[in-house]
């Protein structure tokens, strides 16, 4: 197994604001070449954006675009005619496509929200637009991954155009379980939302990330009560 660790304080920063944010991967103003991308993974961002504030409309194309609130709702309107909130413990998809415009606003004017929001390369290029969004409530398991994207429409959780699977797991102090990699020369970028926890003998704190490829299966061990997210992409695109 290979292991790239990224510490929560080695991300990107911009404030701007109405808008803190953090990018694990170069974006915007913020460029390391060491840290471009992650395989299929372009764009891991943890917004803090200030309440009633948010993105103009903007445009988008041939991306993976997902949406996860951790606290707070999001107000999205785009060209497609979609106008959506996407509330804490739901999942947003966005296929940009041959091209969407689409906007992005904190839908209450009292109170901030954080987000993530990642940027997958797609295996199709110029596909037509697409949107969904669903609860991800329903989906959950303690002590286990439980899965919330994948490249089947029939799985569990949302899909998109490319080889790749999202779990949650939400993991009790003193436990331990195993991730399964679901696709050859795929690997996973472990996320920590909160909490502490040990993958390979690395231990991973709040924010913290770590790289890991070249293998097919690997143990995560809960230090403290620990919430990740797990990141499964083709390393080559």
């Amino acid at each position: 197994m290979q292991t790239i660790f990224h510490a929560a304080d080695s991300r990107g920063s911009a404030n701007h604001g109405w808008l803190q944010a953090k990018h694990s991967f170069s974006f915007a103003g913020w460029f390391n070449p060491e840290r471009v991308q992650f395989g299929a993974l372009r764009v891991l961002n943890d917004d803090i954006i200030q309440g009633g504030m948010g993105f103009g409309t903007h445009p988008h194309d041939n991306m993976e675009i997902i949406t996860i609130p951790l606290r707070g709702d999001l107000e999205h309107k785009d060209s497609m005619g979609n106008t959506e909130v996407i509330k804490e413990g739901e999942i947003q998809v966005m296929s940009a496509g041959t091209g969407v415009y689409h906007s992005e606003y904190n839908k209450n004017a009292d109170r901030e929200i954080n987000l993530l929001q990642l940027w997958i390369f797609p295996n199709k290029r110029n596909v037509a637009p697409r949107y969904a969004q669903i609860p991800i409530h329903s989906l959950h398991k303690k002590n286990e991954p439980f899965q919330i994207l994948s490249p089947n429409p029939e799985d569990q959780g949302v899909w998109i155009h490319q080889n790749a699977w999202f779990h949650m797991l939400d993991l009790e102090a003193d436990q331990a379980t195993y991730y399964d990699l679901k696709a050859e020369g795929n690997g996973v970028y472990a996320f920590v939302i909160e909490g502490e926890a040990e993958i390979g003998e690395q231990i991973l704190g709040r924010r913290d990330a770590l790289g890991i490829t070249e293998t097919a299966t690997f143990e995560i061990i809960a230090h403290q009560d620990a919430q990740l997210l797990l990141i499964e992409v083709p390393m080559v695109v």
